[in-house]
């Protein structure tokens, strides 16, 4: 059977209305992980979706006690067909984040799947219950083309505790990392670079969260009558993070900032042009980093953010100077910054600029990851990506966000390509959350082609990266 045979079974599958069967049944399932009573939901998702898929393919499948938070355990599904086979791992997961029932528009719940205007509205339709749905289904696919097998080893992790930030998920996966012992990684979240457009990404910008604070007294005084006396820590401490990042969002701080764009990295993101979509917000072109397009600021460069800030009482001001302020800042930043050391470049640089009063605390972060532009398996994954699409796929070296993609990476050492079947204004994680049908669709065809196409050639996709690595890849 040819590939183009496959996938054209997989979307009559598609067509005669099965896919939005399941994805309704799983939708329905309100496992909301950010609630401390779901365990039962989000346990049901274990028992009625994901095991019965895997043990449908002869799978085995086992619960992995989760050593952080118990009430989050994991699932290892493995499938070996022959030793001698190449090895894939999968990822998914069944948690969504909190209903928010009442906001959603007239019609719509967070636990009913509506069709509306192509697109299907639903907790979960997009984040994550749609991708994973998407990767089994053409999974399933493949197995049947071929009679009960995939042509591959395949392994699954799942998880029911990523909307929480996966807790546990590194110990696991170094606990796992022999059972696992995969050689590529491939799953599905995040969205694409927009509706239209096909997307793969090979990792995910790294984020640290850090709380900078002045506690000058311990109660306010009367404007009036100490105004010019004493020291406002509200003042102070916008001054202080004016001298981080300026009033056009240009990071100040050297050891904040990440390497130059490569070349390589300048043409791959030449090509790509994020925003301007229906749906997305307004971009300002002259925020950010000088000197840089769109892309290359979102995907190739680091950014430094306020997420809160407080002082006094904003609910009630009153006309006193408040003798503390706090604000919560966040940098998103991209391979081979000095993350680790941010609380450092902080320290010296507010010093420096004489805001030594200012106290950092509550520093943490994940990494960075990037899996090569330049291997031979993304050049196979984008050729098959647009050979079923007929579109010239975006690749993004990276995702603007964060995923825990630096286990995958990291820990367990796998290359990982990341399609996503998703696209920016899909509402993930507010009310009204969606995924245009035609995306679940395409993404069906796809992951068909790529599962098909690793059961075909996977030993000589593998040696081809093999010996680019060998070579000596940048």
């Amino acid at each position: 059977m040819k590939t183009q045979q496959v996938v054209n079974q997989a979307l009559d599958w598609f067509d005669s209305g099965y896919f939005k069967a399941l994805l309704a049944e799983r939708v329905a399932i309100a496992s909301e992980s950010q609630r401390t009573d779901r365990d039962e939901q989000l346990r049901r998702y274990y028992d009625d979706v994901f095991i019965p898929a895997f043990t449908q393919m002869d799978f085995t499948t086992e619960i992995i006690p989760n050593p952080v938070n118990p009430a989050r355990p994991f699932l290892l599904a493995i499938r070996e067909e022959n030793p001698s086979l190449p090895s894939v791992m999968c990822y998914g997961h069944g948690d969504v984040v909190f209903g928010d029932d009442a906001r959603w528009s007239e019609g719509l719940s967070p636990w009913q799947l509506v069709e509306k205007d192509g697109k299907w509205y639903g907790r979960g339709s997009a984040d994550n219950k749609g991708q994973h749905s998407v990767n089994l289904a053409a999974l399933e696919q493949v197995w049947r083309a071929r009679e009960g097998r995939l042509g591959f080893n395949c392994v699954w992790l799942c998880e029911m505790g990523e909307e929480i930030s996966s807790p546990g998920l590194a110990q696991v996966c170094s606990q796992l990392k022999n059972r696992i012992n995969a050689d590529l990684f491939i799953a599905s979240d995040g969205p694409r670079l927009s509706a239209e457009r096909p997307t793969l990404f090979l990792g995910s910008r790294g984020c640290i969260n850090f709380r900078l604070s002045i506690n000058a007294r311990a109660k306010d005084y009367h404007s009036g009558n100490w105004g010019g006396l004493l020291s406002n820590p509200g003042t102070q401490l916008a001054n202080a993070i004016s001298c981080l990042v300026n009033g056009q969002g240009a990071i100040q701080v050297a050891g904040l900032k990440p390497p130059a764009l490569t070349d390589s990295l300048k043409a791959i993101l030449a090509d790509v042009t994020p925003a301007g979509n229906p749906g997305d917000p307004q971009t300002d072109a002259a925020w950010g980093e000088p000197g840089l397009s769109a892309a290359e600021k979102l995907f190739g460069w680091n950014t430094l953010e306020v997420l809160a800030f407080l002082t006094g009482n904003p609910a009630q001001p009153m006309n006193a100077i408040p003798g503390q302020a706090t604000a919560v800042c966040q940098l998103r930043f991209v391979v081979g910054t000095d993350w680790e050391n941010l609380a450092s470049h902080v320290r010296t640089h507010l010093d420096a600029c004489g805001f030594s009063m200012v106290e950092i605390s509550e520093v943490r972060g994940t990494p960075a990851t990037r899996f090569d532009p330049c291997d031979p398996l993304v050049n196979w994954a984008l050729s098959a990506m647009e050979h079923t699409t007929g579109k010239k796929p975006a690749l993004l070296p990276n995702l603007g966000g964060s995923l825990p993609n630096d286990v995958f990476a990291g820990i367990l050492g796998l290359p990982t390509l990341w399609v996503p079947h998703s696209y920016p204004a899909c509402g993930q994680h507010a009310p009204d959350e969606h995924l245009p049908v035609c995306v679940a669709r395409e993404g069906l065809a796809i992951m068909t082609h790529l599962f098909w196409e690793l059961g075909e050639n996977g030993n000589a996709l593998l040696d081809a990266h093999r010996q680019y690595q060998a070579g000596g890849a940048q």
